[in-house]
């Protein structure tokens, strides 16, 4: 007998950008399969833990898995909830066509980034791993100038996209999928750094049991092409 989807209430979520290609293609799987509606709101991964942290009403939410940890600290997420989803590399991109620099080894990234007229990167995860880059190989006050970081919410592929800069790095799943940016390839392994972007269910959800079997269904086997698709593999 199939599941009566008029008697079901609908599970809000919300999630950092890196997620929200593969958590649309999902959803949009889990209604299917099950009847149930889901609404997810995509913004910059600062905004949603600050969302979260003041209490907004969400059935659960997807960020980086030490944002989820801190927002377990601070109890508006039930800690044993917690789903680790997807395994997220960084990559590097340049416009559409233009030169493509060597990314082969952590010198050519530096070399790079040392002949670039400007480099964009995000707020997030990658954002951060990148400052640390440029303070280990003691370039960040010669390249200060040229930095431009992206607001929140704003993927960094359009800066480049649309000729801010020369240059740009952020998570695979984000640049992969803006028009006008060209990935040239991840970081290489030396200097890579693998974010893991996880979901809880919010201690203000009001259906905290649906929206935690959808967080079984976004974590199960039956989603890993969907990941994999947008530059992702299973955590």
């Amino acid at each position: 007998m199939g599941v009566d989807s008029s008697k079901l209430g609908r599970i809000t979520g919300i999630s950092s950008m890196a997620m929200r290609h593969v958590l649309t293609e999902l959803s949009d799987a889990y209604e299917r399969q099950s009847g149930q509606t889901v609404a997810i709101v995509s913004a910059g991964g600062v905004d949603v833990a600050r969302r979260v942290e003041n209490g907004e009403a969400f059935d659960f939410v997807v960020l980086a898995a030490n944002a989820i940890e801190k927002l377990a600290a601070g109890g508006r997420v039930d800690k044993d909830s917690r789903t680790d989803l997807a395994r997220s590399p960084i990559a590097m991109a340049v416009a559409a066509g233009a030169v493509r620099p060597d990314v082969s080894s952590e010198s050519a990234i530096r070399d790079a980034v040392l002949r670039a007229r400007s480099i964009g990167y995000s707020t997030g995860p990658s954002g951060e791993h990148l400052v640390g880059l440029f303070k280990r190989w003691g370039i960040a006050d010669v390249i200060a100038p040229r930095i431009v970081q992206a607001p929140p919410g704003v993927p960094v592929g359009t800066l480049v996209a649309r000729g801010d800069v020369e240059i740009c790095f952020q998570q695979l799943s984000e640049l992969m999928h803006v028009p006008g940016a060209d990935v040239i390839g991840l970081l290489p392994p030396e200097i890579q750094a693998t974010t893991v972007f996880a979901a809880a269910v919010c201690k203000a959800s009001n259906c905290p049991a649906a929206a935690a079997a959808l967080l079984s269904f976004l974590a199960s086997s039956e989603a890993d092409a969907a990941k994999r698709r947008h530059g992702m593999e299973p955590a």
